[in-house]
């Protein structure tokens, strides 16, 4: 784990170099509530693939950054931090450590980051999205089961599910000093949405362990995060870009994800889709829900994009 200063913060990052000399190097961008501990079932498989049932030529060298605000990077001390700001950043980070060319990847807002990322004219080469931000061309007026299923959960979202988005990206200041107070406060702004978002039979620790839950609530704590994470939500959560993406995409989608695409949807903004997958279970956190399969889905993505 290092932290490097770019544009004048501080931003911590895990950095795990590969045994194999032709790995390509990848950088993971977590979301919230998420955040590094996500990914640390799924840097050893990505790193050392034939230690752990892979193959040579599907190996990375796996950079994982904190988001600005969130856990061991620096509180961005004005406005302006917002994807695009951080999508610069990150391809700054990659090319300073070496990487002349990568890989992205990413979910919830590592996905908004990710897509970023590709659209702009930098060093990244392709990227991999487990919760890609589609939506059906204007006019569209006949949906497959699938698009409609994914309509209802979206709806579901925006009527029940959406209070807390609402919350830090009008006030993000005033939740804020209620979760640096309290470590109940924080533990359950968190909880809440692992019990919502991931795939599991009613009981939350069927998808994640508590363990796993409370590593993730105490970056949050331990760094007093709980207002300065909120901030990405009043800079970008009001302006999502949906704009086309041209560089070469990989889109895995889980049943239980917040905001689910189709294949269509998909073709619509990634005109140069590679890979498209959606899965018969997991949920937003699909790193930390279910690693094996998000590793398979990583490796199966990035092949043709090598």
């Amino acid at each position: 784990q290092y932290v490097t200063e770019i544009d004048r913060l501080d931003i911590h990052f895990i950095h795990q170099r590969s045994p194999h000399p032709d790995a390509l190097p990848l950088i993971m961008t977590h979301g919230w509530p998420g955040s590094i501990a996500e990914f640390q079932k799924v840097i050893a498989p990505l790193t050392d693939p034939t230690a752990h049932g892979g193959r040579a030529e599907d190996a990375f060298h796996v950079v994982c950054p904190s988001l600005p605000g969130y856990g061991f990077s620096g509180k961005p001390a004005a406005t302006g931090w917002g994807v695009e700001r951080i999508a610069r950043a990150w391809d700054e980070l990659m090319v300073r450590l070496g990487y002349p060319g990568y890989g992205a990847q990413g979910g919830d807002w590592g996905s908004a980051v990710t897509t970023q990322i590709g659209r702009n004219v930098g060093h990244c080469i392709a990227i991999h999205l487990n919760m890609p931000m589609g939506r059906p061309p204007a006019g569209t007026t006949e949906f497959t089961a699938e698009e409609q299923s994914a309509l209802a959960a979206l709806k579901h979202y925006q009527d029940h599910d959406s209070a807390y988005a609402k919350q830090q990206s009008t006030r993000p200041q005033t939740i804020g000093y209620g979760l640096v107070d309290s470590p109940v406060a924080q533990l359950a702004w968190i909880v809440e949405k692992f019990w919502s978002w991931t795939d599991h039979d009613g009981n939350v620790e069927s998808a994640l362990t508590r363990d796993e839950m409370l590593d993730d609530v105490m970056i949050y704590w331990a760094t007093a995060s709980g207002a300065s994470s909120a901030r990405l939500y009043w800079e970008s959560y009001r302006s999502i870009d949906f704009s086309p993406v041209e560089v070469p995409s990989a889109i895995s989608v889980f049943p239980r994800e917040i905001f689910r695409t189709s294949r269509r949807w998909a073709e619509g903004r990634f005109s140069d889709l590679r890979h498209f997958n959606e899965l018969d279970e997991g949920g937003h956190f699909a790193a930390f829900e279910r690693p094996a399969e998000f590793v398979d889905e990583v490796r199966a993505g990035f092949r043709s994009m090598r």
